[in-house]
């Protein structure tokens, strides 16, 4: 038996709470993790994503290897290959005819890297990261308000707080351990909850008031605040006059605003009323908003109607006071922190400051740094379908299945000349159409620093060994860069090299006399290799001076020209939509609980798979009843831009004319359940952020005859059967295996002749049986169950979300048996604890049976919500709605 391992404490995979974790290797070889105590940011908790990071370490749809045309080759042959087309294009047709897609992914050195080949040394700014469509607008509106994109508050902030504000921001499901955070504050300190979102989410189950707000129409709810706060003297005078400038400007625009936000916001007068005085009478206010806010044709506006308010009340730097972005993915922060987007230079550096242009040509020492801002994430992708964009090389991302109208960006990439890919999978929507693969190093193979939403910098560590021929993202840019003539400049030969140099171009120029950035990691200016390698989590600015930063601008001087924050008039807009009697419905979208980004990584684990397991659509019931939808049914989903399909969800969770899809299904889990294919292309026109909260769709019931549930040991390619076959399937991962459900217009003996033709021969051992309604078959390999199948009659109002998971059981099993004659229960219930494998209906049986009223109790009996946390709202729910 192999020897436990110490621990070692790294980052999470996900999101932009940045928890820190422990790992080690296990006895059995396989890779333990738990919440690292000692990190500021979780303190020892992990959601349930984070707690099952080992089941995603599978050898599964790894690229291993590097390929041109698909065909395998070294690396040398693949890094000659990529840096001449690349210089090809440059020769022919100039820099900008080259662009870099990039990721939150990535670790800071990485991003440091290409962002300095791009920008420093090819000479394009047409470099963009997918924080485009998530954080883009915060980024502008921390610009305009602060002259820096900083985040003034941290974590901290949500215990001090009187009133915690959610705007747009479901933290109950896609920032888990802060929800957890928030909710035993309110426990402990009465803190008042504010939820303001279209929809009835997780989050608003212990808010105290939820304001169901009309899509769009947050600028002018904020603008009613401050003038509410103006009209009621609640402004902090002292702290205008002395800290900002441009006040007039910014409550003559709210002040002018129709002055009924009741109608602009589909808001009660008296929700309006208990809002806005919730802010005025209490200091301690946090306004927390992430994607609701920012997916907008007015998401920078929405950020700086927000900031205006604790700007004018003086609610910043302060304990429990602050507005709070709230990042989406695991180095959102420190991509911004090296100018990973189109719009920014390195190290908050700025386009619009010439001194800032000479500053970084010095540093890296070139004479082809770029001086204008360059194409933003949707305009690239629109370049590169005009053909003025020949090459581009995208690395640790997916745009074909998460950028707007994501036909025209697969056709774009279709057609592109030079279309380079690095990623640590194998096979995404985007990857079809690489020219050049490199593979990359995955989570628990990279080592490098990541950044999270409160600035906290902390060591992304090496757990595992490197799978196949994989290299770090930094190493293969290098690599290219050394065969592009730029190896002077890029001779680096691990993180810590890079690391080094990204401190030290934050603290060139960095003082007083000219306007300091607050970016400033002056303080690790002498790390040894051996002090990186140790680094402990620490929150920037990082100036020498002793000081442990916790908040901003708690000094009331903020980095532009004054020293002033700056109010901004954001004059309100109605949504522009295409909603018209052809397209009546306004679609939401947003994440689900247990699942991430296009499920790279998610989808490999099958205790994930559970909760939510197939593309939904949730509808208001009066807008059901119009289309003559039954719950559970498979209705079509049209847009201007394109169609799906989705199951259908029937809940009073949305509005009546309102619908909301996740965003996780792409091609490789689900026929047509990428809801990117819908989503319009509008933009807000300073962030070049997309709008994916508001898009236009019609709804088709649609009409199946047979359903089918295939499990089998590896996956399937759907693309091999018949175009003829029309066949609609989604994919979860589970153990030991892949389930597909399907649902098909062919006759049950039909659709059995074409998967048993496709996926269900062998040429060892197979069984078959018929039972009083459904067909069944089993196949073996040395005994052992590789693939079953079983079709069953279509019922519009019910579907099975999984049948008996026999895989990789012995032929005589007695389960098998079962399964084969129709003993077996088909289970169609959605698991609500994943931690504990707990469903919906072994908790209501619970409850039921045991008279249950509290939750304590009925954890206590069924262990459900004692392991993160993040299902104890909805266990309540079920517990509030099945008493006698």
């Amino acid at each position: 038996m192999k020897k436990e391992s110490s621990w070692i404490k790294s980052t999470c995979a996900y999101c932009g709470v940045g928890c820190g974790i422990k790992s080690r290797i296990n006895n059995n070889g396989q890779l333990d993790i738990k919440g690292d105590e000692e990190h500021p940011a979780n303190k020892g908790k992990l959601c349930t994503k984070g707690l099952t990071l080992a089941e995603t370490l599978i050898n599964e749809n790894r690229m291993l290897t590097p390929q041109i045309l698909n065909k395998p080759v070294g690396w040398n042959e693949a890094l000659d290959e990529a840096a001449l087309q690349l210089q090809d294009v440059i020769n022919h047709y100039g820099a900008n005819a080259v662009a870099f897609y990039i990721s939150g992914q990535l670790l800071t050195e990485d991003y440091y890297v290409i962002n300095k080949l791009a920008k420093g040394f090819i000479g394009t700014a047409n470099i963009d990261t997918n924080s485009r469509l998530c954080m883009s607008s915060a980024v502008a509106g921390h610009q305009r308000a602060f002259g820096e994109d900083c985040v003034a508050g941290c974590y901290d902030d949500l215990e001090a707080a009187e009133v915690v504000i959610l705007t747009g921001s479901n933290l109950a499901w896609c920032h888990p351990v802060l929800f957890q955070l928030l909710k035993q504050a309110q426990k402990e300190h009465n803190t008042k909850i504010v939820v303001i979102d279209p929809r009835h989410t997780a989050s608003c189950d212990i808010a105290d008031l939820h304001l169901a707000i009309t899509p769009g129409s947050d600028v002018a709810l904020f603008n009613g605040l401050l003038s509410y706060l103006h009209n009621h003297n609640k402004f902090d005078q002292d702290y205008i006059n002395a800290h900002t400038n441009n006040i007039e400007a910014a409550l003559a625009t709210a002040l002018t605003q129709d002055t009924n936000i009741s109608q602009l916001t589909g808001i009660s007068e008296e929700q309006l009323h208990t809002f806005y005085q919730l802010f005025a009478n209490h200091p301690r206010t946090v306004t927390v908003y992430s994607q609701g806010v920012n997916q907008s044709v007015s998401g920078t506006d929405k950020v700086n109607a927000i900031i205006n308010c604790h700007l004018a009340t003086g609610r910043i730097g302060k304990p429990g006071a602050t507005p709070f972005s709230i990042t989406g993915q695991p180095n959102a922060m420190g991509g911004r922190e090296v100018g990973g987007l189109a719009t920014t230079l390195a190290a908050h550096l700025s386009f619009d400051r010439h001194d800032h242009w000479q500053l970084l040509s010095d540093f890296w020492q070139t004479d082809k740094l770029v001086t204008q801002p360059g194409l933003k994430a949707v305009d690239m992708f629109d370049a590169i379908a005009a053909g003025t964009i020949k090459a581009v090389w995208i690395i640790a991302t997916n745009p074909a299945a998460s950028l707007p109208n994501s036909n025209k960006i697969n056709q774009a990439l279709a057609q592109c000349p030079c279309m380079i890919v690095s990623d640590c999978v194998n096979d995404n929507d985007t990857l079809r159409h690489a020219t050049i693969k490199l593979p990359a190093q995955g989570w628990s193979e990279k080592s490098g620093t990541v950044t999270n939403s409160e600035r906290c910098i902390s060591r992304q560590r090496r757990l595992l060994p490197t799978q196949g021929e994989a290299k770090p993202d930094w190493w293969i840019i290098n690599q290219i860069a050394n065969r592009m003539g730029f190896k002077d400049s890029f001779n680096y030969t691990n993180e810590a090299q890079i690391f080094a140099e990204h401190v030290a171009l934050t603290s060139v120029n960095n003082h007083p006399n000219h306007t300091p950035r607050l970016l400033n990691l002056s303080g690790l200016s002498h790390l040894t290799e051996h002090d990186y390698d140790t680094l402990v989590p620490q929150q920037w600015p990082i100036n020498g001076a002793g000081i442990t930063h916790q908040r901003l601008f708690s000094d009331g001087v903020f980095p532009t020209k004054n020293g002033r924050a700056c109010f901004i008039a954001t004059p309100y807009h109605p949504l522009i939509t295409q909603r018209s009697a052809s397209y009546p419905l306004l679609l939401n979208t947003g994440r689900v609980r247990d699942q991430w980004h296009t499920m790279t990584r998610t989808g490999l684990a099958a205790s994930l798979a559970d909760h939510i397991q197939q593309p939904l659509i949730s509808v208001h019931p009066t807008d059901a009843n119009h289309y003559h939808i039954n719950d559970n049914q498979l209705v079509t989903v049209t847009s201007h831009s394109g169609e799906a399909i989705f199951r259908v969800r029937i809940t009073t969770d949305v509005s009546p004319k309102q619908a909301f899809i996740a965003i996780h299904w792409t091609q490789q889990n689900a026929s047509t359940g990428s809801v990117c294919v819908l989503i319009d292309e509008q933009c807000d026109p300073i962030s070049g952020q997309p709008q994916y909260k508001a898009t236009a769709i019609q709804l088709t019931p649609l009409t199946y005859t047979t359903d089918a549930i295939l499990t089998t040991t590896k996956a399937v390619a759907f693309t091999e059967l018949p175009s003829s076959t029309a066949l609609y399937w989604v994919c979860k991962k589970v153990k030991a295996g892949y389930q597909y459900c399907i649902s098909s217009n062919l006759t049950p003996s039909a659709l059995e002749q074409i998967l048993m033709m496709y996926f269900m021969h062998s040429t060892q051992h197979d069984l078959r049986a018929i039972t009083h309604n459904s067909r069944r078959a089993v196949i073996f390999e040395h005994g052992r169950s590789i693939r079953s199948l079983l079709i069953l009659p279509h019922d519009n109002h019910h579907y099975f979300t999984t049948s008996s998971n026999i895989i990789d059981h012995d032929i005589n099993d007695l389960k098998v048996h079962q399964f084969l004659n129709g003993e077996d229960k088909l289970i169609d219930t959605d698991i609500v604890c994943v931690c504990k494998q707990i469903t919906k209906q072994q908790l209501i049986d619970t409850i039921a049976s045991n008279k249950v009223q509290d939750l304590s109790t009925l954890s206590r009996i069924t262990t459900a919500g004692t392991g993160c946390g993040s299902c104890c709202t909805e266990i309540e729910n079920l517990l509030n709605n099945n008493q006698d």
